[in-house]
């Protein structure tokens, strides 16, 4: 449904420190859903019908939300757009809802219209290219989220014109996050650790009493390779970058997150933005926000959020905070440094 978002959980350091003060070693589950491996750690309480009941609530939200398979209600919604709305069911509505938010939040730099254009690129699947810029030209119209409808009553969602499409992989992994600790909730864990392709979410306590420690992946290096680690109570990190998702032509890269101003991947400076925050829908959402508003843009916007913040990392290997950001981020890759 999305790129694997680049926020690589310290599994060594906080799955060994829970077993060692736990009465049993971590119950772990794994499988290939919502375009990525989503793994889901019980540290403390649960069991494997817990796990059962995790995946089987996320194959649902792929099942529902995907834009890249057939018979989803998302691509219902496409296939009837100009002609008619579409009953969804109350999470895909939810989940519309939200993206429109953060494109209002955003005066469009997200926008889950983007799909047409994500069509042209194909970035990540078979058949990527660069498109003409006829082809871009020609498209960029269809990317409108004030043409889109919800009707809350009747659980519509309408697209105004023909060859519209929506795309909601940059927000249902994170809907998908706070679906799984909803489900952890009510089956009465403890603590626990979902990783969905890199978006972590921390939940619970762990039963050291100490901080969760969550590595930021390093945009520079391999994967699991991390620059700084945030220590944090339950919530939930994720992190965009130009290295998640990209392809190269001719020399030069070309990455998934698009400008929806230009139908081109964002230009900056930028390589990665993180943002941690009690929500993972809000910080799916806000990390894709955050990368196309561009730093000075989204850390004012950081700055209206209560409980969210905010680290990004430029081509210069320097990083800027949101205010509480740099309270809980500790930098451990020296190769990085503080802007000033």
């Amino acid at each position: 449904m999305r790129r694997i978002i680049p926020v690589l959980l310290c599994l060594s350091l906080s799955l060994n420190a829970c077993a060692r003060t736990g009465s049993r070693d971590p119950l772990r589950g794994s499988e290939y859903v919502l375009g990525t491996i989503c793994t889901i750690s019980l540290l403390d309480g649960g069991s494997e019908a817990v796990l059962e009941a995790v995946f089987a609530r996320l194959r649902e939200i792929e099942a529902r939300m995907s834009a890249n398979r057939d018979g989803t209600e998302i691509a219902a919604v496409n296939d009837a757009a100009g002609k008619s709305p579409v009953r969804v069911s109350a999470d895909t509505l939810y989940v519309v809802r939200k993206a429109l938010e953060y494109a209002r939040l955003s005066d469009g730099a997200f926008d889950p219209t983007i799909g047409p254009v994500v069509k042209l690129w194909n970035i990540g699947l078979e058949g990527e290219r660069v498109p003409e810029a006829r082809e871009i030209k020609e498209t960029l119209p269809l990317v409108d989220w004030r043409s889109v409808v919800l009707d809350e009553r009747s659980s519509t969602v309408f697209l105004r014109r023909a060859g519209m499409r929506l795309d909601l992989g940059a927000i249902a992994k994170g809907y998908a996050a706070d679906e799984t600790a909803r489900i952890l909730g009510e089956r009465r864990v403890r603590a626990a650790v979902v990783d969905l392709g890199g978006n972590v979410l921390v939940y619970g306590k762990k039963t050291d009493g100490s901080p969760w420690r969550v590595g930021v992946q390093n945009p520079f290096g391999d994967r699991g390779t991390y620059l700084g680690i945030v220590s944090m109570g339950a919530g939930t990190v994720v992190t965009s970058g130009i290295y998640e998702r990209f392809f190269e032509q001719d020399g030069k890269r070309y990455h998934h997150i698009l400008d929806t101003r230009t139908g081109r991947p964002v230009e900056s400076d930028l390589v990665s933005v993180t943002v941690i925050a009690p929500s993972s829908i809000d910080a799916d959402g806000l990390s894709t926000t955050l990368f196309a508003l561009g730093r000075e843009r989204g850390l004012a916007l950081v700055k209206t959020l209560p409980g969210v913040e905010a680290v990004y990392v430029d081509d210069r290997r320097r990083l800027y905070f949101s205010a509480g950001a740099s309270k809980i981020f500790s930098l451990t890759d020296k190769g990085f440094t503080p802007a000033e």
